[in-house]
């Protein structure tokens, strides 16, 4: 849960010229334009030669020119995402506001102040964190357990009988947002609406602004629902913590909640499955075996982390990093993706069973790290809808196979999540639950 789900696809670059100013290139290098199709395919591919051409902090070009600073070494993220004070998470600091359009497509993704958990810095965030992270560590990890193995269910039951199924459309994307819908204390009917304006959002087309409203529209009606009647849930968790806050940063928490936990999870489960369903060494997976699904998992975070890169960091003042001049008010965007294949920090770590070598570690930083990482009880809500949600899908249909050649499948078109557009499969059919035909 790092990234807020407006923050998927790339458009065209815009029109206006390159802005001045920001991260200079040294050498004569011109900056890394962030998009094509090599993020798409072989992103390894790319940050390899980036690691070679410029060492472990990258200019990079965003689009309409403007310019940011990629961090793709292990040790110089960790140095960021530790320093809270050099480099705070205060879009308020960025030098380039003056460049920026009203309606620049990464504006969603970078953001602009506001009182949230995911848009505030230093002494505001802790006050927003504190809060979010209580309620979310009340959540009982057993029920969360029921109620994922009961909505997965529900979307089996959809297509089980049927023999064919998109495990993108019909399976990994519904369900990280209905039980984080009931998680919020949503009824269960408001569970395919609010996935419905996630997808707007997601889609980051002419409609995202519209759905943007909406879903904050949604989060009023529930702040307001649980305001007159308290449940055991995690809205009205949050508005009986110590501290008051006011109806704005409530709905922004709840909007920054759903929106970060959706898509990641989802592109969680897409990729596992998508492991499973082309790589020999996971295949056991599908045929029940539990410990290979918690493998998968755990090797889609080290080699294709949902959020391959996150937005951001700003220097507070002029400094150094990996050996660049970094500038007051200059965007750093972090290279999660990247940083954990750092040849540097790989050969470091201990050996073990799987195609990384990395089955068991979790030293990888597919959620972020430090005072601005995605919440522990978040990462841990992310792992029990996922590795859930995966379990209850292999044990309905145990001989699911690709439909598709593996090399027909498609990423989404973007340098920041990694995603599988679809994810066509077969079966045996079987009956619904509980139907008694």
């Amino acid at each position: 849960m790092t990234t807020p789900a407006s923050a998927v696809p790339e458009r065209p670059s815009m029109s206006p010229s390159p802005v001045s100013g920001g991260c200079p290139a040294s050498g004569g290098k011109a900056a890394v334009p962030l998009s094509g199709p090599g993020f798409h395919t072989e992103p390894q591919v790319v940050y390899r030669t980036m690691r070679s051409e410029y060492g472990p902090v990258v200019p990079v070009e965003l689009p309409g020119g403007v310019p940011a600073w990629l961090v793709i070494g292990y040790r110089e993220l960790h140095q960021v995402t530790s320093d809270g004070e050099l480099f705070p998470r205060d879009v308020g600091l960025w030098n380039q506001w003056g460049n920026i359009p009203e309606d620049w497509p990464l504006i969603p993704m970078v953001g602009r102040p506001m009182p949230s958990i995911y848009f505030t810095a230093g002494a505001e965030h802790r006050r927003h964190a504190a809060m979010v992270g209580q309620a979310l560590e009340e959540v009982e990890h057993f029920e969360l357990r029921r109620d994922c193995e009961d909505l997965a269910d529900r979307l089996v039951d959809g297509f089980c009988d049927r023999g064919t199924a998109d495990l993108i459309a019909d399976f990994a994307v519904p369900l990280p947002v209905l039980v984080l819908a009931r998680l919020l204390g949503f009824p269960d009917g408001d569970g395919p609406r609010i996935a419905d304006v996630l997808r707007g959002l997601a889609d980051g087309g002419p409609d995202a602004q519209e759905a943007h409203l909406r879903f904050g529209e949604h989060m009023q009606r529930l702040l307001a629902a649980r305001r007159a009647a308290p449940g055991n849930d995690v809205t009205s968790r949050m508005l009986a913590y110590a501290e008051a806050f006011t109806d704005e940063e409530y709905v922004l928490d709840l909007m920054a909640i759903t929106a970060a936990g959706h898509l990641t999870t989802a592109d969680w489960i897409g990729s596992s499955l998508r492991l499973m369903l082309t790589d020999h060494q996971f295949a056991v997976a599908l045929s029940g075996g539990r410990h290979s699904v918690a493998e998968a998992m755990n090797e889609v975070l080290w080699e294709e982390g949902p959020t391959q890169i996150l937005a951001g960091r700003w220097a507070a003042r002029d400094t150094r990093l990996g050996d660049r001049s970094i500038r007051a008010g200059d965007m750093l965007l972090l290279g999660l993706g990247a940083a954990n294949a750092d040849p540097h920090i790989r050969q470091h770590l201990s050996a073990s069973p799987g195609p990384s070598g990395q089955s068991g570690n979790s030293a990888h930083l597919a959620f972020s790290h430090g005072e601005y990482r995605c919440p522990f009880p978040a990462q841990e809500i992310a792992e029990i809808i996922a590795r859930t949600g995966i379990e209850v899908l292999l044990d309905r249909l145990p001989d699911l196979e690709l439909s598709v050649p593996a090399k027909e499948l498609v990423r989404r078109q973007s340098a920041f999540l990694r995603g599988t557009t679809a994810l066509p499969v077969r079966f045996a059919p079987v009956r619904p639950t509980g139907d008694p035909s």
